[in-house]
């Protein structure tokens, strides 16, 4: 039942986060049990609590960026070194462009 707490709490921070409604616990709660879905009681204040610290924007939008790069990016911020790990994923994403590209294989998918 946890695993179904945590995204039912997780889809209720995200429908509150795309209305421009402040995420607090008992708005999650009234989003749960509108859902009629039953969570244990601390799920919606956990989720309340990494809400107010964390932005739900960078966390939606970095989904499929990798695990380590998000902390790898954090620690460089907190240590006054962003710049160059802001610039790393740029490079890589170079990279995947000129692997997937159709030419390096000599032919090409509707030929």
């Amino acid at each position: 039942m946890s695993s179904l707490s945590e995204l039912t709490c997780s889809y209720a921070v995200m429908i509150l986060h795309d209305e421009n409604i402040p995420v607090t616990a008992e708005k999650i709660t009234t989003i749960v049990k509108s859902a009629n879905v039953e969570v244990e009681s601390y799920w919606p204040s956990l989720f309340a609590k990494l809400a107010s610290s964390r932005d739900i924007g960078d966390l939606i939008t970095s989904v499929g960026t990798g695990g380590g790069g998000a902390a790898a990016a954090a620690v460089a911020a907190a240590a006054g070194g962003a710049a160059p790990a802001a610039s790393a994923p740029a490079e890589e994403k170079k990279e995947e462009a000129k692997e997937e590209s159709d030419d390096d294989m000599g032919f090409s998918l509707f030929d």
